[in-house]
């Protein structure tokens, strides 16, 4: 058995070397490993034979979730065969679950037969494939292992994903999002998250917030033929507490009366629920897709209102989309969809300002009962 302990500042010099050694491009800078080895949300390990380093791995960890994903591993062409790469996998997978975290992710190259033959010897599953993902063109697969087998299932296939293109339309991204995964032949494309945008959000930008509203998100998926069963634990005007200007106020006072009025034409839309943690928990579990107002202070750090797209629901877990991929230099795609957050966490973050407002949208396939009523 060879010892894998933390990489430190004095492995620098060989871990440079080691990933010379091992790639021709997308290699990690001394800058990186420097960071990486520091204290934070991720771990750099190296792997020892006969005191000199044959391989690392580097795990992140998406704060405030329950996932990881291997981020980089390497291993000295001449200590291979050995299976030191499948112990590195192996105190990975051990770290991860040290962490509480459900599953751990990776990506591949699609021309490295090897190193994919390794992941699925040990029940890693592919889920979905990235184009151009390498310096030189090369596709990614991206793989998932199961770390609590009891609680989770393995995605078979990814979820539609958006990644939001503004800071401010992370709930015209949420609700495509929703939207492509009830109807495939739905199109996401940036024109549609920006007229998203432009029916849905009650500010003009200047300073504060720029974003949509509950009432504003609705109407629009009610626009494309959707059906929506909003769920909202105030009738009060959202955000209004942030904002001081009396003319941004009465803009914003003009626009949702406008919008409660539009939602009255279509018929049970809208339901004034508490949204405490058991009624919560049975919305989430009745519908299938569903956006969240959130706030992003548990994920990283700032206090700001969100929207997010809530993909599944177990027992446990939800599992939510994040349209947002700004927290972290060192994060993909990969670790902003179908996001493992337990129920009782996911709960505590699912609320937003002074007036703690909370919403959830459920987004499902049009019903009569939800045809405008033009009487």
């Amino acid at each position: 058995m060879h010892p894998i302990r933390p990489a430190t500042e004095s492995d620098l010099n060989a871990l440079v070397a080691l990933e010379n050694r091992c790639f021709t491009g997308d290699k990690l800078s001394r800058r990186s490993f420097k960071s990486l080895i520091k204290p934070g949300a991720h771990l750099a390990s190296v792997i020892l034979i006969n005191g000199t380093i044959a391989g690392y791995s580097i795990v992140l960890f998406r704060t405030g979730t329950s996932l990881a994903r291997l981020y980089s591993i390497a291993l000295d062409p001449d200590y291979r065969g050995q299976g030191l790469a499948q112990a590195l996998l192996r105190d990975a997978e051990s770290q991860a679950v040290a962490r509480h975290c459900l599953f751990i992710r990776l990506e591949v190259r699609n021309d490295n037969p090897a190193a994919i033959a390794l992941y699925q010897k040990l029940n890693y599953h592919a889920f979905d494939d990235i184009a151009d993902y390498y310096e030189d063109g090369c596709t990614a697969l991206r793989f998932e292992k199961r770390l609590h087998p009891e609680t989770s299932q393995t995605m078979s296939r990814a979820p539609a994903y958006y990644r939001q293109t503004t800071e401010f339309s992370c709930g015209p991204a949420a609700l495509m999002m929703a939207m492509a995964n009830i109807r495939p032949d739905y199109t996401m494309s940036r024109q549609e998250e920006l007229q998203l945008w432009r029916e849905a959000t009650t500010i003009f930008m200047t300073a504060g917030h720029g974003g949509c509203s509950p009432q504003g998100l609705a109407l629009a998926a009610l626009r494309r033929d959707f059906g929506v069963s909003l769920y909202i634990n105030s009738d009060g005007i959202p955000f209004l507490d942030s904002v001081r200007s009396n003319e941004k106020r009465e803009v914003i006072e003009l626009v949702h009366h406008d919008f409660v009025e539009q939602l009255a034409k279509y018929p049970a839309t809208i339901e004034i629920n508490p949204l405490g943690r058991g009624q919560f928990r049975e919305i989430l579990e009745q519908h299938d897709n569903v956006l969240a107002l959130i706030s992003t202070w548990a994920l990283n750090r700032n206090r700001a209102p969100h929207w997010v797209y809530v993909s599944k629901t177990d027992e446990h877990f939800v599992y939510i989309s994040d349209p947002d991929t700004n927290d972290s230099r060192w994060q993909s795609e990969t670790d902003f969809m179908h996001v493992p957050i337990s129920i009782d966490a996911f709960t505590a973050m699912a609320s937003f300002g002074r007036s703690r407002l909370r919403c959830l949208i459920a987004i499902h396939s049009a019903s009569k009962e939800q045809s405008p009523s033009h009487a």
